[in-house]
């Protein structure tokens, strides 16, 4: 097989967004909005493969219920390559799924683990070290690449990766040294000072036969029933095998359920790639308007608007046509959709999540 054959990626594309209510819904989340320039951040996140993984031999893993919108919004995306879930498991299962079905498809089969909810500038960069992290484990099977974002400030809502010595032969690879649970503010800035810490991106790369012996390892109950699933795929029970053996996998991370512990496990190498780039999460509107370009009054507007001595403020419309006026305000988010509409100071979105819950079923 030609190079490259036997790279593949997997897009995780779950959770309900719902900080970023009242655009993302239960009945279509996030990661399915077109709010990113008209493109939504499941699009995006395919995008920034091309030139890496061929489009055939990319999966996206996401509930069931979102199939066909997925289906819809991937470009070349096959029904073969959805990994549905019956209900979430959390993201070791979604990785193990992943695993189980392409070691089916390819027992050589190594993937990327890449998220839908993060915009990642230049791509140029982020495909240059993404072939990295494929050559580390081409190179050698046990190992298992985490990705390092360079960090430019001392954050508190993210996990850390300690960064170790090089690797020979591989210029900008790293062994891992250990994972760092979110820090407080204080050793968030001796995380910064040091220079060997990097923000833990929850992207990866595994040999499908590896990923899968570690879940053996350290959590054999999840194993036993991705093995049935793996069996499974790609015959007619695959479908009814997922839906009795999925919700029943302990529900665990990834990071806690793997990676933590593969880091200290002697039969697996974690190696580390720093990654120098913008990593924008974007998961509340204040991390929204950080994707959005600011007026001069630092007003981030996508919406048709006429705004009269106002600044500061996150204004969003899902209709072209609908007018969004405002007169002397400030540090304002106001979200405008069909049904509903959003009004809340930006220092208090963090709490659109609870409002979101309160909300007739109907609109949530």
């Amino acid at each position: 097989m030609s190079a490259g054959a036997h790279r593949y990626a997997m897009i995780m594309a779950g959770g309900s967004g719902t900080r970023l209510w009242p655009m993302s819904r239960a009945s279509r989340p996030k990661q399915l909005v077109p709010f990113i320039g008209g493109k939504s951040l499941l699009q995006l996140a395919a995008a920034r493969l091309d030139g890496v993984v061929a489009p055939d031999h990319r999966l996206v893993c996401a509930s069931n219920s979102y199939a066909k919108d997925v289906l819809a919004t991937v470009p070349g995306l096959s029904a073969a390559n959805f990994l549905g879930e019956p209900e979430g498991r959390d993201t070791l299962n979604a990785v193990g799924f992943a695993a189980a079905a392409l070691a089916k498809r390819d027992p050589d089969a190594i993937f990327i683990v890449v998220t839908s909810d993060h915009v990642i500038e230049p791509q140029d960069e982020f495909a240059r070290q993404v072939d990295l992290g494929f050559r580390l484990v081409e190179a050698d099977a046990s190992r298992i690449v985490t990705f390092a974002i360079t960090p430019t400030f001392p954050a508190t809502g993210y996990g850390y990766v300690e960064i170790g010595e090089g690797i020979a032969g591989f210029a900008g690879a790293h062994r891992t040294k250990r994972f760092v649970e979110k820090p407080d503010l204080a050793r968030a800035k001796e995380f910064l000072a040091a220079g060997t810490f990097g923000w833990n991106s929850g992207m990866f790369i595994f040999s499908a036969k590896t990923c899968l012996d570690a879940i053996g390892w350290f959590k054999p109950e999840n194993r036993a029933g991705l093995a049935k699933i793996g069996e499974a795929w790609g015959t007619p029970a695959a479908a009814s095998t997922v839906a009795s053996v999925y919700p029943t996998l302990g529900k665990i991370s990834v990071d806690h359920g793997l990676m933590e512990k593969a880091a200290v496990d002697p039969r697996l190498t974690v190696c580390a790639v720093p990654m120098a780039i913008s990593w924008k999460d974007v998961g509340s509107w204040p991390t929204y308007a950080g994707v959005t370009p600011a007026d001069s009054s630092g007003n981030r507007l996508s919406a048709r608007t006429t705004i009269v001595d106002s600044r500061d403020n996150v204004i969003v419309s899902d209709d072209p046509a609908h007018m969004v006026a405002a007169v002397g305000v400030e540090g304002l988010v106001i979200v405008h959709t069909r049904d509903a509409t959003l009004v809340c100071r930006a220092d208090d979105a963090e709490r659109v999540k609870d409002l979101a819950a309160r909300m007739p079923p109907e609109l949530r």
